[in-house]
């Protein structure tokens, strides 16, 4: 039988001593919910944010307001400052963020429904961001984002630490 996602993630962060934070935007806290359904997450997972709007990600994650004016809450800047927030937290080492448009309302020609930005922080300072274009309805949508960023975060941890 083989490991869900959430398992492998929790496994391989106890494994290599990965202590994770998280913020989570169009995804609404299921990343954390996936994560916290494995009996030894507490282990590894110290906190997680819903940042749904941008006072929330200027207030809790210190993204600053001239990025969220200029580029938006979904943008690639804004997932990278979000992580970049979370980062500076004491005792962890593995930080993301996760923003994208769900829907079924917001999407524009330049940024669609299933647009979803992903940003991976570890050890502090390397930093990967990622877009992501999904198919589906909202539901769909975020539980194809939230699987991708814990399948995401596995490869990191494999390649990196």
């Amino acid at each position: 039988m083989s490991l869900s996602l959430e398992k492998k993630f929790v496994s391989y962060c106890v494994d290599k001593k990965i202590y994770v934070n998280l913020a989570e935007s169009c995804t609404g806290g299921l990343i954390s919910s996936k994560i916290i359904s494995v009996s030894n997450a507490s282990q590894i997972f110290k906190y997680s944010f819903v940042t749904y709007n941008n006072e929330s990600k200027n207030k809790f994650l210190k993204v600053p307001l001239n990025i969220l004016n200029k580029y938006g809450a979904v943008s690639k800047e804004t997932a990278f400052h979000m992580a970049k927030g979370l980062a500076k937290e004491k005792g962890v080492n593995f930080s993301f963020a996760v923003t994208g448009i769900a829907g079924p309302l917001g999407g524009t020609k330049e940024k669609p429904i299933g647009l979803v930005f992903f940003s991976f922080l570890y050890n502090k300072k390397n930093i990967i961001v990622e877009k992501k274009n999904f198919k589906g309805g909202r539901n769909t949508i975020r539980e194809k984002a939230a699987n991708y960023a814990l399948k995401k975060s596995i490869q990191i941890f494999k390649l990196r630490i």
